[in-house]
């Protein structure tokens, strides 16, 4: 069956969108329901974090997402407004660690320690030094980068695998243990795998992962946002409306949605892999002005339901990402996405400790 469409208008400090436009819009939100018989969520667990939050010092950076890789003790953080890749620690000094011509603007960015590299997602928003300005949204690509170095393994355009005229956006990649990389379309539902030595193709193309997610005047057809490997190899994927989907590798076709007990708050943004297989994700307050949530999904069953808790917030509405940081706590990245959008320069940007139970 498919999902009723959902129409989002943005409010409060979220209005970046039609600041892009010059359009003026009223804040409402449209309800979805997950359809699910499972209970809704538990409360959440007292759990205040001890760290302090990093503020870094990247002007103009703008990062959509980062990792954290603990034996530097080194966060990396892509940028939507260049093609590199920043490295900082818990300082917040930043330095440019991956810059490479091919990339135009750099936005999922995950490590792989088995190989010791950065894989990065290839991205257009037209915000970028490198942007082709008249084609926004036109360029779909994954990078490989050594992570000590910085130096390319390769850079691969995805464009040749489909050659469509559709708009494109790698939301978001993952990696498996045999070292494939999973990278997700946010507006196709499409998924691509990229071998080892950087040989892509189209791994699934499903209507389940059809995008029914409008930010108004800025993008229609929004799906899907983040993507884990989890044990069962098995892909979990989070959709921007804040369903998730789970994908078996080794039969991707049997794909198929995940039996919450209450959606994720939309638009989910990102999300990580906790230590005992649940997940942590962020849910952005991008389209109504309010504080972005942290959730537990707990799974069950293979994956094949799980359960929704709100574990905390942070008051920045504009918050994409979650990753673990030292000594193991979760930060949430607020990137300045906001300022991005409205043509506003940026001196730097933040990462909250969170609580994720």
């Amino acid at each position: 069956m498919k999902k009723p469409k959902l129409k989002f208008v943005i409010a409060g400090a979220a209005a970046v969108a039609a600041v892009t436009t010059g359009t003026a819009m009223a804040a409402t939100m449209l309800p979805t329901g997950s359809g699910s018989e499972k209970p809704t969520a538990v409360q959440a667990k007292e759990d205040t974090p001890t760290a302090d939050p990093i503020q870094v010092d990247g002007a103009n950076v703008f990062p959509h997402s980062l990792d954290y890789d603990a034996e530097t003790d080194t966060f990396y953080a892509g940028s939507l407004s260049q093609g590199k890749v920043f490295a900082f620690g818990p300082d917040g000094e930043v330095r440019t660690h991956i810059d490479d011509p091919l990339l135009v603007s750099a936005q999922a960015v995950q490590i792989d320690p088995e190989r010791d590299r950065i894989l990065v997602s290839n991205v257009d928003y037209g915000t970028s030094d490198r942007s082709d300005k008249d084609n926004p949204f036109g360029f779909a690509g994954v990078g490989s980068y050594d992570l000590e170095t910085g130096e390319q393994d390769w850079c691969v355009d995805l464009r040749p695998l489909f050659e469509d005229g559709e708009k494109h956006l790698i939301a978001d990649v993952t990696v498996a243990p045999d070292g494939t990389v999973y990278a997700v379309d946010q507006l196709t539902p499409t998924v691509f795998a990229v071998e080892p030595d950087g040989s892509a193709s189209i791994f699934l193309r499903d209507d389940l992962l059809k995008g029914d997610l409008d930010i108004p005047d800025f993008l229609d057809g929004v799906g899907m946002a983040a993507v884990d490997w989890v044990e069962g190899d098995q892909l979990i994927i989070t959709m921007g409306d804040g369903s998730m989907v789970r994908v078996p590798v080794d039969s991707p076709e049997g794909a198929q949605p995940v039996e919450l007990s209450e959606p994720l708050e939309a638009p989910a943004a990102g999300m990580r892999v906790l230590d005992d297989g649940s997940i942590a994700a962020v849910s952005s307050g991008l389209l109504t002005g309010e504080p972005a949530r942290i959730q537990r999904v707990e799974p069950g069953d293979g994956w094949k339901e799980a359960t929704v808790t709100v574990t905390d917030t942070v008051e920045d509405p504009v918050t994409s990402d979650v990753t673990v940081g030292p000594d193991g706590e979760t930060y949430a990245l607020s990137g300045g996405l906001a300022d991005l959008l409205a043509g506003r320069p940026n001196d730097g940007f933040a990462l909250t400790p969170v609580a994720t139970d």
